[in-house]
């Protein structure tokens, strides 16, 4: 199995762990705090709005207690079905390899080599699904906090500002993924086929060159980017979870 090569460790979330093992890029440490780099990313007129939320008199409840106990399943139904839809394209695309692979001996192979901007578009198509999928059920969450209490009602009021004001910024580095994805592609199928030309100009015997797979780079580079984009899910939702935590307290 082709490996990324072994690089000193990286502290932070699940998905830039998995990304800097699976990359050459380097992650260096932050020397920054966080309140430090949010008032680098809150433009002028976000941290106005920011602090008019947290400093002035709350917003008066209207309409009653919205009942909220169905929002712990259904935070966990969007969660669920995501990760299956995630799970699902993989295992589909694999199906379709395996069904595609020549079912006769011929002169010229029947299966098209593999191609990164399959890849790339699923990868995209799923982060929409969920971005779309995710930020309607984070309004939800919004709405049933505000019409809980006053002081629920200020924080879906933050909330939704720091979605906002944060939401750009978050699109910009989550879209760079795919990229660092195609040269980990790329560099496992290079991989291989390195190794089956040592093979062949070794002259190996049949038992030995076995060991190489013809192909199975791919079904590693398949199980890699299931791990990110469910990495990439424990990210996203982490605001859900903290809406989620308040509606249960409140």
């Amino acid at each position: 199995m082709v490996q990324a090569p072994q690089r000193a460790a990286v502290s932070g979330p699940s998905l830039v762990r998995l990304l800097a093992r699976l990359t050459a890029v380097d992650v260096p440490a932050s020397s920054q705090s966080l309140s430090d780099q949010l008032s680098q990313w809150l433009g002028w007129t976000d941290a106005i709005a920011l602090s008019t939320a947290l400093n002035g008199n709350p917003p008066a409840v209207a309409g009653g207690t919205r009942q909220h106990d169905g929002a712990g399943s259904e935070c966990a139904q969007v969660r669920a079905s995501l990760a299956r839809a995630i799970a699902g394209d993989n295992v589909s695309a694999s199906a379709r390899r395996r069904g595609s692979a020549p079912k006769s001996t011929q002169s010229e192979p029947t299966e098209p080599a593999p191609d990164y901007a399959d890849f790339r578009q699923r990868y995209l198509a799923m982060q929409q699904s969920m971005e779309t999928a995710i930020g309607n059920l984070r309004g939800r969450l919004r709405s049933m906090l505000a019409a809980k209490t006053p002081e629920m009602t200020r924080l879906a009021v933050v909330d939704a500002i720091m979605e906002r004001a944060l939401g750009a910024r978050e699109h910009n580095l989550l879209a760079a993924v795919p990229g660092m994805l195609g040269a980990h592609f790329e560099r496992l199928r290079q991989a291989e086929q390195d190794a089956l030309a040592q093979l062949a100009h070794a002259h190996a015997p049949d038992g030995v060159a076995t060991a190489v797979k013809p192909g199975a780079w791919l079904d590693v580079f398949r199980k890699d980017m299931q791990g990110v984009l469910l990495a990439e899910l424990e990210i996203r939702f982490q605001p859900v979870e903290g809406l989620l935590a308040a509606l249960r307290i409140s």
